[in-house]
């Protein structure tokens, strides 16, 4: 630029000190993103965001600090891994976005989403005193740090409670160092059902027991384990979103137990997480087992439910004992976000199209078909704080599902059904299209008795579907 016969330049410094702090915390190099959009074209929350995806991490490339750490987008972002698992450049965006929400209140800066630090806050409070997640403790405290939702919901927790899915009382743990690990019982399988199979998601927990026990599978649930620590760890306290999953771990290989079977997406992801951690990070191993004062020997597999069953020849197993086929049910099997993302971590063969249990419904004579939100996020991670975006993301699956030619849906997740089952009088349908957790549909082709299939349960009663099916008697 020429001003007065002389020639200026202006200057742009490029600031790398946010980038660093990334690069030494994560090992995730920003400048490898060469803006390619995936992140951003995936992300099913991504029109509630103020800067999309790839626009954070340009502004983290160039050091622009104002917007990475004020931004709405770390503190709304679903963690449901479809950018990592598309990410050209293996970058863990999720991660990032994690970083940036703490290093954010680190630096004193207001949380952009409140609400979704009081959840971290009141989870990780409750993981603390009681060893586990209690529910009411954790609604109360929400509702009262942020009192104009305090009737929001009233009548989705007035539905749970005449379905009697709401833990009254806590259930504490005890630290795993004071607990007796169980002695090994050969051909066991560890049981781990998390926090939401005792509450939330009996159905699941009452179906699980029945099925394995007609197939001959013995699970027992291990005593002293902890809460995982869900998406409030991973967000909130890295460090306990390791030492949590391990703890169990740990206690499961010293019971002597070589495989633990995991109902919950969540808890199986978190775990599968942290086995990824200290397998390729030294340091983190170290850590660990200091914490744990021993060593961890990684001699225990972590399986889904649904791995689980095949592993142990379910399909045979059916096909010889099914007394009732589902023939007629047509059938969308959701696996949700986090049984299958990222490949690396989970080790699925296909992440994006899984078809475990699409084999298991088929074995039972349903007909399943076939559509593209196989994986599609439901927002479970904001179920409690922005449950606005649960609706919208969960009505569009039924849609979608509907569309497909599906009677009902079919999930592998207390979270999933949940948002799908539980919310589903809040979204403005058509018709309702019940919601069932795959063990339910396996203890009915079963012939097992109604109680152990828990329809009860449901909150979109699934059996006037199933009876006129012929499937179930009428009463």
């Amino acid at each position: 630029m020429k001003a007065n016969g002389t020639t200026t330049t202006e200057v742009t410094t490029i600031r790398t000190e946010l980038a660093q702090l990334i690069q030494d915390e994560l090992g995730q190099n920003v400048y490898l993103c060469y803006q390619c959009v995936k992140c951003t074209s995936g992300c099913p929350v991504g029109e509630y965001f103020d800067w999309q995806p790839n626009q954070v991490m340009r502004a983290l490339q160039l050091g622009q600090e104002d917007i990475a750490l004020h931004a709405q987008t770390p503190w709304l972002c679903a963690s449901c891994q479809t950018c990592n698992t598309r990410c050209p450049q293996n970058l863990n965006i999720p991660a990032i976005m994690e970083f940036l929400a703490r290093e954010s209140l680190k630096r004193g800066i207001k949380p952009r989403v409140p609400e979704v630090n009081i959840f971290n806050q009141a989870f990780l409070r409750e993981l603390r005193i009681w060893g586990r997640s209690y529910e009411p403790g954790l609604m109360i405290e929400m509702k009262l740090r942020n009192p104009h939702s305090l009737l929001d919901d009233v009548d989705l927790y007035t539905r749970m409670l005449k379905k009697m899915k709401v833990g009254f009382l806590p259930k504490p743990s005890r630290p795993p160092s004071k607990v007796k690990p169980l002695p090994a019982i050969s051909g066991a399988i560890a049981y781990y059902p998390g926090c939401s199979l005792h509450t939330t998601a009996t159905e699941f927990n009452i179906s699980t027991q029945a099925v394995c026990q007609a197939l001959d599978l013995n699970l027992v649930e291990p005593r002293g384990w902890v809460c995982c620590g869900s998406s409030a760890a991973h967000r909130a306290d890295p460090e306990a979103a390791l030492r949590l999953p391990m703890q169990n771990l740990s206690l499961i290989e010293q019971s002597g137990f070589e495989e633990v079977t995991m109902p919950c997406a969540a808890c199986f992801n978190r775990h599968k997480a942290a086995l990824h951690e200290i397998r390729h990070d030294p340091h983190a191993r170290r850590r660990v087992e200091k914490a744990l004062g021993r060593p961890y020997e990684d001699r225990v597999q972590v399986n889904t439910l649904y791995d689980t069953l095949l592993n142990h020849d379910a399909l045979k197993k059916l096909e010889a004992k099914t007394k009732t086929p589902l023939q007629g049910l047509h059938l969308a099997c959701y696996y949700g976000c986090l049984l299958t993302r990222p490949p690396e971590v989970t080790a699925a063969s296909h992440p994006e199209n899984p078809t475990e249990m699409d084999e298991l419904m088929r074995a039972l004579g349903a007909e399943v078909v076939d559509w593209s939100y196989k994986t599609a996020c439901c927002g479970a991670a904001h179920s409690l704080v922005r449950p606005g975006i649960v609706l919208n993301l969960s009505a569009n699956l039924i849609l979608q599902a509907s569309l497909a030619g599906a009677e009902a849906i079919v999930v592998a997740c207390p979270l999933c059904h949940t948002n799908l089952d539980a919310r589903q009088f809040q979204m403005s349908l058509e018709a309702p299209m019940p919601i069932l957790y795959f063990t339910q549909l396996m203890a009915v082709a079963l012939g097992l008795p109604e109680r152990s299939a828990a329809l009860h349960k449901n909150l979109v009663d699934p059996r006037p579907l199933l009876q006129e099916k012929h499937l179930l008697a009428e009463h």
